[in-house]
């Protein structure tokens, strides 16, 4: 298949989300002195991560904003706990969360080098899910805005990827044909189901899955970014 159109994914596709997020929630339980509350960093974190994943899955399907996301994931960890004026300590920390996040410029490993060469043959291209006021941020304290045409994300139009009218979107602004553009991703769910149902070929990008334990083949899989390059 020749393609000309590149759709990446952002976060834990080239972006380096979860190191990222962990070493500024770090620092913030650290100035925030979350000690008084949790026995532990990682209890702290296991909470958040807890609850973070069951209101994305509610975002997604629009039972919860954008809002109400961020408020509830930050609350959360302090009122298991019990915290008095839980409300008002994560609107700080998050708040300070927020300004520190998009400053991280640590990317999957070699994104640069397997960037740098696919932008010499194809057009590329974000399609994320992540909120705009800190994607492109995140893209250019990490160097990677250079390598890319343009930025689309759910959040500039209120649906998320797996919706089909998000794919259909995308390549409206790329000027481009199902036929010849690539989704690349890390979320099997949002990357590679939402590139499906579209009919849409899609790269499963996981360092960890098992490719026998997937629901249905993806067009390609790849544990490793440099394996894009072996197969475009």
């Amino acid at each position: 298949m020749v393609y000309k159109n590149l759709f990446f994914d952002l976060d834990d596709t080239l972006w380096a989300f979860s190191v990222n997020a962990q070493s500024t929630f770090f620092e913030m339980y650290q100035k925030h002195r979350y000690g008084r509350f949790f026995p532990s960093f990682e209890h702290f974190y296991q909470l958040y991560q807890q609850r973070n994943h069951q209101l994305w899955i509610d975002y997604a399907a629009g039972k919860v904003t954008k809002d109400e996301l961020n408020r509830q994931r930050f609350v959360y960890p302090l009122l298991v706990v019990g915290v008095p004026q839980a409300e008002a300590i994560a609107k700080d920390f998050a708040t300070d969360f927020f300004q520190v996040i998009h400053t991280k410029s640590e990317v999957i490993p070699h994104a640069h080098e397997v960037l740098a060469e696919l932008a010499t043959r194809y057009n590329l291209y974000i399609l994320s899910n992540g909120f705009h006021e800190l994607q492109r941020h995140k893209m250019r304290s990490a160097g990677l805005d250079i390598y890319f045409k343009d930025v689309i994300l759910s959040d500039d139009i209120g649906i998320l990827k797996p919706d089909a009218r998000l794919f259909h979107h995308a390549l409206k602004v790329a000027n481009a044909t199902i036929a010849d553009s690539l989704m690349i991703g890390d979320s099997w769910e949002s990357d590679v189901v939402g590139a499906s149902s579209v009919g849409m070929h899609q790269v499963y990008f996981s360092p960890k899955a098992d490719a026998s334990s997937l629901p249905f083949p993806p067009t390609y899989f790849i544990t490793d970014l440099r394996q894009l390059l072996e197969v475009l």
